[in-house]
């Protein structure tokens, strides 16, 4: 930026997409501020495995200067694709095949310790939990932290996704449940204690659905398999329906006996699973989701377009935003500049995929699912973040 003095930029989120943004910033030498409500970077799962796409998530990481580093933790061997009807019969469009080998696995606490590696020390503000955000009198804006601190800063970006404190200053929308529920459980020390579950699930992802229904199973690292329970079911289910996920026997009983018609390979995958059970309702915002520009504000991932795993771009977007946003402060001669050209770009890119995750969803999910090929994000996480 050719700016007189060095703006003071918040980023309000450590997820992929944040921390994409704040390196590639830094790079170019750009100060910027990370504020995390977590207390640290172990404090929860950071949940599965992502594939990377050239155009967005690997072309962030070029950007970024993390795209060698990348590729000697990637895993170009788990891009397999399976798929199943809940018989356990191949379906035509989903038979084992070798992906082409350009959507290389990193599971997602790899690449988020990539990231915050790669950052100068004091650069993310970990405990920092957003209480609100106005406008102060000089048109910056005046972040309220719970633990006291009160900072103001020239460009704050919401990178904090799904339920994100940033995005009600510039939008009245709100996520609302698709429909579907997942249940989020694993496999340990696969290739060793559950080999044939290892060789069913192969060396990537394995999809099994029908009757409103699904098993997604994704390979990760360490010899880990993690498994999605998929449901159509409505929202607030478990009080009536008894389901206690803190209880794995009650939990795993409950579970089989939704899938019990389903072949008994596939309900392996419940039978043998360890005692970890999450439960995950997704939700989306509205399809093509935007908003008048708001000096000062602009949102990016899943806080600006949260939707259904079910498309496949969920990380590999928020980078891609981050990568998008990145360029246009550092191209820029005003940050207001800047803002108006990321959000113009960002906005059709996020409808597009936003469309697609919800027919998706709607699909995989569905009395005829195994007639369609579904396409599964690898990028679900502990919760949809940005």
């Amino acid at each position: 930026m050719t700016t007189k003095t060095t703006p003071r930029i918040a980023i309000i989120g450590a997820g992929p997409g944040g921390l994409t943004l704040a390196r590639i910033l830094q790079t170019r030498n750009i100060p910027t501020t990370v504020f995390e409500r977590e207390s640290d970077p172990d404090t929860r799962p950071q949940g599965g495995s992502l594939d990377l796409h050239p155009e967005s998530g690997q072309l962030a990481l070029r950007l970024a200067e993390l795209f060698e580093p990348f590729q000697a933790i990637a895993r170009y061997e788990d891009q397999e694709g399976r798929s199943f009807n809940k018989h356990a019969q191949v379906l035509p469009a989903g038979r084992p095949v070798e992906e082409s080998g350009d959507r290389p696995e990193i599971d997602r606490t790899e690449l988020r310790k990539l990231l915050l590696d790669s950052l100068k020390p004091g650069i993310v503000h970990w405990g920092y939990n957003l209480s609100s955000i106005r406008r102060a009198t000089d048109g910056r804006h005046e972040l309220h932290f719970e633990n006291g601190v009160t900072e103001i800063f020239d460009l704050v970006v919401g990178a904090d996704g799904t339920w994100s404190h940033v995005r009600p200053l510039i939008s009245n929308a709100k996520p609302f449940y698709t429909g579907v529920t997942f249940i989020e459980f694993g496999l340990d020390n696969v290739d060793q204690d559950h080999p044939a579950l290892a060789q069913l699930v192969g060396h990537g992802t394995m999809f099994a659905k029908g009757n409103n229904q699904g098993l997604f199973a994704q390979r990760n690292s360490h010899a880990h398999i993690r498994v999605y329970a998929g449901m159509r079911i409505p929202e607030g289910w478990e009080t009536k329906a008894g389901f206690d996920a803190s209880n794995p026997h009650t939990a795993r009983k409950w579970l089989f006996d939704r899938f019990a018609d389903w072949d008994q390979s596939l309900q392996a995958l419940i039978l043998e699973s360890n005692d970890h059970f999450v439960v995950r309702p997704l939700y989306m915002l509205p399809v093509g989701h935007r908003w008048n520009f708001h000096p000062g504000v602009t949102l990016l991932g899943d806080a600006a377009h949260l939707m259904s795993p079910f498309s496949g771009e969920g990380a590999n977007l928020a980078m891609l935003d981050a990568a998008d946003l990145a360029n246009a402060i550092s191209t820029h001669s005003t940050l207001e500049e800047a803002v108006r050209t990321y959000e113009e770009t960002m906005f059709p890119r996020a409808e597009d995929a936003a469309r697609g995750a919800y027919q998706g969803v709607n699909r995989a999910v569905a009395p005829d699912a195994p007639a369609h090929k579904l396409v599964l994000s690898k990028a679900q996480g502990s919760e949809q973040a940005g």
